[in-house]
């Protein structure tokens, strides 16, 4: 991740929508599927944002990150079990010792996303698991992804592949943010029609009345996606089963 990325995450995750909403969606999937108490590990830890939520649920928390600077941050927030370690080489706890793990938009970013889950695997306790959300629509692949470091965007059954090729059951997978796909494919058709480029990646900015909006369709979302499913979304997320 860039640093400028970073900074960008420690001033929008506790209320920007994007990721109000994920979290919010990966908090009811991890009640559901694998409820504290217990160890959860996230992968790729950001500014820590998560971690907080996830201590304040019950878990103990484990985070790593490749970047000194996000340890360095979620350290300062008070979140001592962070540690820099590449995600890719075995995860230095014990078999079983695990109740969930968390990677919230980082398989994209490795180049072998099957050895980092059959990491986790090892780490976690039987019946325990992961939730992980991706980025979805090869065919969107652009510039915002080569800025951000993704090695792919997912299809479903690529995602569902590497989860079972890492030892997994897949007990469940849904699109996610199918509100803003048409707003979103609309900009990046744009952007590659006009070959418009950005110095970094980042979130467009939206009044508070716009974000308030936009968290509600995305409650409104997680209900249809529970009742029935989504067929489109920006995103993928699913939760892998030991």
């Amino acid at each position: 991740m860039d640093p400028k990325h970073l900074n960008e995450l420690v001033e929008l995750e506790d209320s920007y929508w994007w990721h109000v909403a994920k979290r919010n969606l990966v908090m009811s999937l991890l009640d559901k599927h694998f409820a504290p108490p217990g160890r959860i590990v996230e992968g790729g830890i950001g500014s820590g944002r998560n971690l907080m939520e996830f201590q304040e649920a019950g878990y103990h928390v484990t985070g790593y990150d490749i970047m000194q600077e996000s340890v360095d941050h979620v350290r300062e927030r008070g979140i001592d079990d962070c540690h820099v370690h590449d995600l890719h080489q075995p995860w230095p706890l014990e078999p079983n010792s695990t109740r969930a793990v968390v990677l919230l938009d980082v398989l994209e970013h490795l180049a072998d996303p099957v050895t980092v889950l059959k990491n986790a695997y090892e780490i976690l306790e039987p019946g325990g698991g992961v939730v992980a959300t991706v980025p979805a629509y090869q065919w969107m692949f652009g510039k915002w992804d080569e800025q951000l470091g993704h090695y792919r965007r997912y299809a479903a059954n690529e995602l569902r592949e590497h989860a079972e090729a890492a030892g997994f059951t897949v007990t469940w997978q849904n699109r996610w943010n199918s509100f803003t796909f048409p707003a979103a494919v609309a900009v990046r058709t744009f952007d590659k029609v006009f070959k418009r480029e950005t110095e970094t990646p980042e979130f467009p900015r939206v009044s508070s009345a716009v974000n308030t909006a936009l968290l509600t369709a995305a409650d409104c979302e997680r209900w249809v996606m529970n009742k029935f499913g989504v067929p489109v979304g920006l995103s993928l997320v699913g939760v892998f089963t030991k």
